[in-house]
């Protein structure tokens, strides 16, 4: 139980959605950074829809007009606030 915060290392992926193996008590949410840390406007906390709930692929979204596919083969790193949450996977998929 309680909160927490995970930042991955920077990474690049292939995809369109980010999708999380997850059960959150709380509303959790996803952040993506340049490789730097610093928060990408559009895919901050505060743009985050919360994630709560037990699911096997629950789509990470943010508010209209972020689209995780431009941000394919750049830099970047995620970081989870997790709240009373347990992530056991996450995956970028495509279309």
């Amino acid at each position: 139980g309680g909160d927490g915060t995970l930042v991955t290392k920077p990474l690049t992926f292939a995809g369109t959605k980010l999708s999380l193996n997850i059960v959150s008590k709380g509303r959790t949410r996803v952040e993506v950074q340049e490789a730097n840390g610093k928060p990408l406007p559009g895919y901050t906390l505060d743009d985050c829809t919360p994630i709560t709930g037990d699911s096997i692929e629950q789509i990470v979204t943010w508010k209209p007009g972020a689209e995780l596919g431009k941000l394919a083969a750049k830099p970047v790193r995620l970081r989870f606030a997790l709240a009373n949450a347990d992530l056991f996977s996450m995956q970028f998929q495509s279309k």
